[in-house]
């Protein structure tokens, strides 16, 4: 099966997260940017946690782009940290910062997280990498993203189709 084919199936959206996006399957979708797709993240156990994908299916690293995709596609990612951190921080007083990583460690597609970081963290995490958190973080359904998140989804979004240099 082809990862389009994969996407169009409907409830199997995730097993193939670019081809979903590209015809419009991926519900996960807040906004379209240059060489990329924004994305709520499936879990929200950091309030606005957010992915940027590369809207080429293939690519798996940011070197597979050429320099001027590249340029484009961190733009993006600068673009979704900033609406991030100005939603994040207008919804919680205790927001302290976004923390960007490209990995490509376990997708084998390039894509890159948008952690929201706070004050209320416990302590023996909040400064160090969110993958330090219990492996539960990502599977226990109290973490999911559902419709408590959709403010601040929405505020995101709001920011990302603002015209460039306007807060949303």
């Amino acid at each position: 099966m082809t990862e389009t084919h994969a996407a169009q199936s409907g409830d199997d959206w995730k097993a193939d997260r670019i081809g979903a996006a590209i015809i419009g399957a991926n519900p996960m979708v807040m906004a379209r940017l240059p060489q990329s797709f924004a994305v709520i993240g499936d879990v929200q156990w950091l309030p606005g946690y957010s992915v940027l994908l590369t809207d080429t299916p293939g690519v798996e690293r940011l070197t597979d782009l050429e320099r001027t995709e590249r340029l484009e596609f961190l733009s993006s990612l600068d673009r979704l940290a900033e609406a991030v951190e100005a939603a994040c921080s207008e919804a919680d007083s205790d927001f302290l910062r976004v923390n960007i990583e490209i990995l490509g460690n376990k997708d084998p597609f390039l894509h890159a997280h948008v952690w929201p970081r706070y004050a209320w963290e416990p302590d023996d995490v909040r400064a160090k990498p969110v993958w330090l958190y219990p492996p539960t973080n990502w599977s226990e359904p109290a973490h999911a993203y559902g419709p408590a998140s959709a403010g601040l989804r929405e505020a995101i979004t709001r920011r990302l189709n603002a015209p460039l240099g306007h807060d949303g």
